[in-house]
């Protein structure tokens, strides 16, 4: 099968999902075609634009399937290139403009939104790579709809949900390491991009509490950094002078596998995350996974690693893991869930026969199928 493969905004986790899927259905013939991940509203409103302009030859080539994320302007590109709207087209939601969380630098621009409706609508199925990501979306395009003043089509939504299945980006093989935990002190590993999505604040504070219960610990603060830092890190690089593990983006893979096998707990404090694969890497490293019991999260995780959300968070998630600590000085660690299924190995038979299934929805009356 010849695909064509389209990632609008090609930021690190698209990257990581569409170079597994070459990488593991490696029987078809893929053309790739991605566009950096900068100019957030340029980019999400002209990839359409610049590809059709600037790939004509490339996208007027025949292929049996398109495959989109969910940043692409579909719509807008058929429209350029008519030769692309007879070709079956799966499009890849990882995440939904309708679940970000506020950060105060909103413009109540609600255009990102109507995009992800306009290239949803424009595809003959949309896949999500978990529950809550598909739930949020379609409660999202619901509340939105309702808001405009005239003209609106009936059935948008449940036209879309009709058309929808989930299946979650696979982990590599190369992610499921033995655990090498130490003796001494909890070790903790925070790797999340360091923005203010991903909830530094209920970091500092859950950091604040461990060193207020006397726990001995030790963190390693790793993942995507850029120029301009959200305020809690730096404080966090003050008042973890005693408690400091590795601090920064490690550039090296190994490096980076190697704390996740040393770490006894694999953090999120997170305000929104659509999978987590940075918690799920973590996991399958043979850390115990310490999630906020909200988000995608208690779909991916048992509940016994799930930290309240009823109350304080920062409680729970201290209280989480002085427990933790507790278990670790009697020589009781706690085994990390088994994330067998969501390797590429396991996952490979799905994704492919979502392809298939797909490629074949062209004069079918029916486009509802659970992957």
């Amino acid at each position: 099968m010849k695909i064509l493969l389209l990632s609008a905004y090609d930021a690190a986790s698209h990257r990581y999902w569409h170079q597994g899927l070459v990488s593991n259905l490696n029987q078809h013939q893929w053309t790739v075609l991605t566009l950096p991940p900068r100019y957030f509203s340029w980019r999400i409103r002209g990839n359409s634009l610049s590809w059709a302009m600037n790939e004509r030859e490339t996208l007027e080539q025949p292929y049996d399937l398109i495959i989109a994320t969910s940043m692409t302007d579909l719509s807008a590109l058929r429209g350029f290139v008519p030769h692309l709207a007879s070709i079956p087209t799966l499009v890849y939601f990882h995440e939904n403009q309708f679940a970000y969380p506020e950060s105060g630098r909103e413009y109540g621009n609600v255009e990102p939104k109507i995009l992800n409706i306009y290239t949803a609508l424009a595809a003959d199925h949309i896949c999500f790579n978990t529950a809550y990501n598909r739930n949020t979306f379609l409660d999202g395009c619901r509340a939105l709809l309702k808001k405009l003043p005239d003209q609106v089509p009936a059935g948008v939504v449940e036209q879309l949900e009709e058309r929808s299945s989930v299946l979650q980006v696979p982990l590599p093989s190369s992610a499921y390491l033995p655990h090498k935990p130490q003796p001494g002190p909890v070790r903790l590993i925070w790797n999340h991009r360091w923005e203010y999505d991903k909830g530094p604040q209920l970091l500092l504070s859950a950091v604040e509490g461990l060193i207020a219960a006397g726990v001995d610990f030790r963190l390693d603060l790793v993942g995507q950094q850029f120029r301009k830092l959200p305020a809690p890190f730096e404080t966090l690089k003050t008042l973890l002078a005693d408690q400091e593990g590795h601090w920064g983006f490690v550039e090296s893979v190994a490096e980076y596998r190697r704390l996740l096998q040393q770490a006894d707990i694999v953090l999120s404090t997170a305000l929104h995350d659509f999978q987590g694969i940075a918690v799920l890497e973590g996991a399958a490293a043979g850390a115990l996974p310490l999630v906020p019991n909200r988000l995608a999260y208690p779909e991916l995780f048992p509940a016994g690693c799930c930290y309240c959300d009823e109350g304080d968070e920062t409680q729970h998630l201290v209280a989480a893991v002085v427990r933790f600590a507790k278990a670790k000085q009697q020589g009781q660690l706690a085994v990390a869930p088994d994330l067998s299924a969501l390797s590429w190995p396991q996952m490979s038979v799905p994704y492919e026969c979502l392809l298939n299934r797909v490629a074949n929805l062209c004069g079918s009356d029916s486009q509802q199928f659970n992957a």
